[in-house]
């Protein structure tokens, strides 16, 4: 196996200060008189240190970073097309993760040292069960100088039940919602979410803005009236973040400019960014001037407000009259590197000092040398945590002190290999990139026209060249992935059409007699349960690419389908039958596998339906997934014809037991089949 490397550079504690002698010189005693407003002795140990040493957030292009980002988990319930893999990801162990404890700890230190905002982020904050204490703990620091509260979530939990949690976190100290929006097209967003959930995301929009959440500006609703019913309150925002994606939803940027028309909150444009896994191409980002020249198509007088404050992320502008307002991110083509304030803390602890770096270095570790994981906030002596906060800071400060003056132009960051966007809150490891090539190509401007796999030979770029790809599956080798870990579909294009078949075979079992006696008289409620079991076997041969998704399209030419009855009492000469599609089925094509046809053997309980199916096709690839899929298809839709009647029914025993052409030759059931004769492999 070709293995691959993190690209993702930990520093090493040898390269930051050395760590302070253990002493208690730089402690205030707690009966000290001091001028300072009351604090305990570790703060006001950290103040003393703080003022005698440059500011940590401050990195050496003059920037000082106000703005903390904090991942609560790594678990969504979205599986967004350009941040995760339809699979999820593997989840890290929670010992690995920072505890309530320890990220109320560090945001603690963080707001001593002149963080004003905090954001939560994940992952999904909303799927962490104490998110909604842990937003009034932070809520707590406001005295110590933390300003904002803000929380970025895709707002299907928020939403839901009338937007129950969005109001306990707005009553716990929530001050900013951002909400991740990139379709209102019901069909897209399952689409791109690979999720359904549109309705809670809508209704937590309405939800906030009834809630007092707004621009955040005094004298919100637009000119004439606009807006009119939903004014929000200066100080709660309200953000809708749509990653702009050429071919996917940029139909849709004038339906998101119009949603501002009435509602006074900010719809932001993001061009696509490239992060590891989601096959960042330029051909799939709709830039800032493109999306410019869309908008003012329609709206002429699309104008920037008067407004930009320093270390906003976006470039705003409005259409006269409209309660909201539009803004862009655009990181890729006008990046905003030289304003940024921002430092992110990942989910396992470590310092990110850019979206887009490489570089972190693990403030968890060095902090569990002095607390345990679950210990709370202000354990431990006074000595020893004035120490902790001393050290983490210089920490801090070393990695703050190493932030680039930009980041790199989008090209090159499509050839890193850092963190998956849904990994920003966990430490990378191993893993295989995310095949999101074979989602749709932006040729053509429209959502219908999307094809849900790739019909390119050609695999997607890799970082280093690529050794040639094995001729044959091995135990260790996947043919379908690339050596670097990334999925595609296999060339064809030099292989001879020869004749293949496959057969592959299946059960449904029943748990009550009822579902056998309706088949055999053919008295279900829904019909013939058999007749269409075997015409959905077909028609799900014919849909198998689309289903499989590095599945090759195939002319099939027969698909002969056989479902019956098994096991049940009476069994014997009832209804049984089979279905043949196309002419020209081999002799042969028939086969009896021991134990899985009508007479039961093996099955104790009340019977159930026994499918085979055999495909065959002239092609220069084989048909064991058009066979795997028939059956399952039939087995599901018998399942569905008497679950009415046996809520148990289930599928077992589902493979592939005949194979015939081919490179590798043929075989049935374990047994190789050459020149007309069995040889044991």
């Amino acid at each position: 196996m070709h293995s691959t490397s993190t690209a993702v550079h930990r520093i090493p504690h040898t390269d930051l200060p050395p760590t302070p002698p253990t002493s208690t010189s730089t402690s205030t005693s707690p009966n000290a008189t001091t001028t300072t407003p009351p604090a305990t002795p570790r703060l006001a140990a950290l103040r003393q240190t703080l003022a005698t040493t440059p500011n940590p957030l401050t990195d050496t292009f003059a920037r000082t970073h106000t703005y903390l980002r904090l991942s609560l988990t790594e678990r969504c319930n979205l599986r967004c097309t350009y941040c995760m893999p339809a699979s999820g990801v593997p989840l890290s162990p929670p010992p690995s993760l920072l505890s309530t404890p320890e990220l109320l700890e560090l945001s603690s230190l963080f707001v001593a040292a002149g963080v004003t905002k905090i954001r939560l982020t994940g992952g999904e904050p909303t799927v962490r069960r104490d998110v909604i204490p842990l937003i009034a703990s932070l809520g707590a620091m406001r005295p110590q100088g933390l300003a904002e509260i803000g929380m970025t979530s895709n707002g299907v939990l928020l939403g839901a039940g009338g937007g129950r949690r969005l109001r306990a976190a707005t009553e716990a100290g929530l001050t900013g919602l951002n909400l991740s929006l990139d379709t209102m097209v019901p069909a897209k967003f399952e689409f791109v979410t690979r999720r359904q959930g549109l309705g809670n995301v809508l209704a937590c929009i309405e939800a906030a803005l009834g809630m007092g959440f707004g621009l955040g500006d005094a004298g919100e609703g637009g000119v004439g009236g606009a807006g009119k019913g939903h004014v929000g309150r200066a100080g709660k925002k309200l953000k809708v973040n749509v990653v702009v994606m050429a071919g996917v939803n940029d139909d849709e940027i004038l339906d998101f400019v119009e949603f501002t028309r009435a509602r006074p909150l900010e719809v932001r444009f993001i061009e696509y960014m490239p992060f590891d896994g989601n096959a960042w191409a330029s051909k799939k980002m709709f830039p800032y001037a493109a999306m410019l020249d869309t908008i003012k198509a329609r709206y002429p007088d699309f104008a920037p407000t008067a407004t930009q404050l320093p270390h906003d992320t976006a470039k705003t502008w409005q259409v006269p009259g409209y309660a909201g307002r539009v803004g862009f991110i655009t990181s890729m083509t006008e990046n905003f590197c030289g304003t940024c304030n921002r430092l992110r803390i990942t989910g396992d602890g470590s310092i990110k000092v850019c979206l887009f770096g490489n570089e972190e270095v693990s403030l968890r570790d060095l902090m569990r040398e002095y607390r345990g994981r679950d210990e709370e906030v202000g354990a431990g002596s006074e000595e020893r945590r004035a120490e902790m906060a001393q050290r983490l800071m210089e920490v801090v400060g070393a990695a703050v002190g190493r932030k680039r003056e930009g980041h790199k132009p989008a090209e090159e960051l499509r050839r890193d290999t850092g963190r998956p966007m849904i990994l920003i809150d966990k430490r990378p490891s191993p893993r295989l990139a995310v095949p999101l090539h074979l989602l749709p190509s932006p040729a053509h401007h429209s959502f219908l026209g999307v094809r849900p796999y790739s019909s390119s030979s050609k695999p997607p770029p890799s970082p280093t060249p690529s050794p040639p790809q094995p001729t044959q599956p091995s135990p260790t080798v996947l043919p379908h992935l690339t050596p670097s870990g990334t999925a595609h579909m296999i060339p064809i294009t030099s292989k001879a059409a020869t004749h293949r078949r496959a057969t592959a075979v299946g059960r449904v079992h029943f748990t009550t007699p009822h579902p056998a006696a309706l088949i055999r008289a053919n008295t279900l409620k829904k019909g013939d349960a058999l007749a269409v079991a075997r015409i959905a076997a077909v028609m799900a041969v014919k849909r198998t690419p689309e289903l499989v998704v590095l599945c090759h399209p195939l002319m099939v030419s027969g698909v002969a389908v056989d479902v019956e009855l098994f096991g049940a009492e009476g069994a014997e000469g009832g209804r049984s039958g089979g279905v043949t599609e196309g002419e020209g089925m081999a002799e042969g094509g028939s086969i009896v596998v021991k134990g899985e046809g009508a007479d039961g053997q093996g099955d104790k309980g009340h019977g159930g339906v026994y499918i085979k199916a055999t495909v065959e096709c002239q092609g220069p690839t084989g048909v064991e997934m058009e066979a795997l899929t028939a059956v399952t298809v039939a087995a599901l839709n018998v399942v569905d014809m008497v679950k009415g009647v046996d809520r148990g029914a289930w599928i077992g025993g589902v493979r592939v037991v005949e194979k015939v052409g081919g490179k590798s030759g043929g075989w049935r059931e374990g047994v190789k089949i050459e020149d007309g004769e069995e040889e044991r492999q």
